[in-house]
């Protein structure tokens, strides 16, 4: 056992090698990024953002700095209780409440299939209830009923399905695609508008999604603490594929980009980070950050003891790159994940 974790570690760090061989960059490696940038700084964009029941306060503060631009402002989120009834964290209610609207966006109140279950952790990402809520018609009716009851009751613009991992079973998907066109019929009835947030390994060409609803792609977790390997949440060729695949949606279409980014070390551990906790770690050991070309990614190495990490993260440079991409290719609504951990939010553009 000994010697396969040995096996394990110096695959590892061979891989990473491989990684960060393709890292090194100098300015003029980065000029093609910068030039793509700048052609496309004439185009404005239409922003919106996640604010997360967990980190309010420093999401509140970023609000601050943007929210005269905003487009949208989603609250994340309502989720399950071990009774499969939908609530809204105390906490996130409190701070709406408290929170005065500081510009003219649109207020969105986002649904996640988690779920919050007595003496146990929390379900994320729970596609068995999905299959409880939407699995007939009365529970259905009584599932949408509850959204729409909720959105109204808080004064909420529009309401945001984000369900994810419905696509790997058939039952689900079938459900899921009924229940969005449902969903949608209830809330133009009930002057609510919907967004849907889908997940880059969505099957866009063979789901024909309905006109209507303004669908939200995700253009990140190519890598993450799902991966054993290092590397950006999102690079030039994943964007590009995914805007590809995305030309079979209908209009309005949006993409979501992720701030932040992930540790990864030889003893196997693995944990998101955001952008100030990135900083404080070139900080604490005196790092000189490289800058992926494909990714325009920030990228660390350093050892504590005989432990090796690595973190690639995304700063507002990284950030503007992606964005530019997704210019590009014509779209112009961009989502951010999330408010809070960002260091100059005020300089995505």
């Amino acid at each position: 056992m000994l010697f396969f974790k040995k096996g394990l570690r110096v695959l590892f760090i061979v891989g990473v090698l491989l990684l960060l061989a393709g890292c090194y960059s100098s300015e003029q490696d980065n000029a093609g990024a910068a030039a793509l940038i700048a052609r496309q700084a004439s185009v404005k964009i239409e922003p919106s953002a996640w604010l997360v029941y967990w980190d309010l306060d420093n999401g509140e503060k970023e609000l601050k700095k943007i929210s005269p631009r905003l487009e949208s402002l989603s609250f994340f989120a309502a989720y399950f209780d071990s009774h499969e009834k939908l609530f809204i964290p105390k906490a996130l209610l409190e701070k709406r409440t408290k929170l005065k609207k500081q510009g003219k966006y649109v207020e969105y109140l986002t649904i996640v299939n988690d779920q919050v279950k007595t003496n146990s952790s929390p379900s994320v990402k729970n596609t068995e209830i999905l299959k409880s809520v939407l699995g007939t018609d009365e529970a259905m009716d009584a599932h949408i009923k509850e959204i729409i009851t909720l959105a109204k009751a808080g004064n909420f613009d529009g309401v945001e399905i984000d369900y994810e991992r419905i696509w790997r079973d058939a039952t689900t998907k079938k459900l899921f695609m009924k229940f969005i066109e449902r969903l949608y019929g209830v809330t133009q009835a009930q002057g609510l508008k919907l967004r849907v947030v889908l997940e880059p390994g969505t099957p866009f060409s063979t789901m024909h999604f309905i006109a209507g609803p303004e669908y939200v792609v995700m253009l990140y977790n190519l890598y993450g603490t799902h991966t054993l390997l290092p590397g950006p949440k999102a690079d030039r060729a994943f964007i590009q594929k995914i805007l590809a695949n995305m030309a079979a949606l209908p209009e309005p279409k949006s993409v979501a980009y992720a701030s932040g980014g992930c540790l990864w070390n030889t003893k196997g551990q693995r944990r998101l980070l955001t952008e100030k906790e990135a900083v404080d770690i070139i900080k604490k050991h005196n790092l000189q950050p490289m800058r992926d070309v494909e990714s325009q990614c920030l990228v660390l190495k350093y050892r504590e003891g005989i432990v090796f990490n690595y973190v690639w993260f995304a700063d507002a440079t990284t950030i503007n790159y992606w964005i530019s991409l997704a210019k590009e290719d014509g779209i112009k609504n961009i989502a951010l994940w999330r408010l809070g951990g960002n260091s100059n939010i005020e300089n995505i553009k």
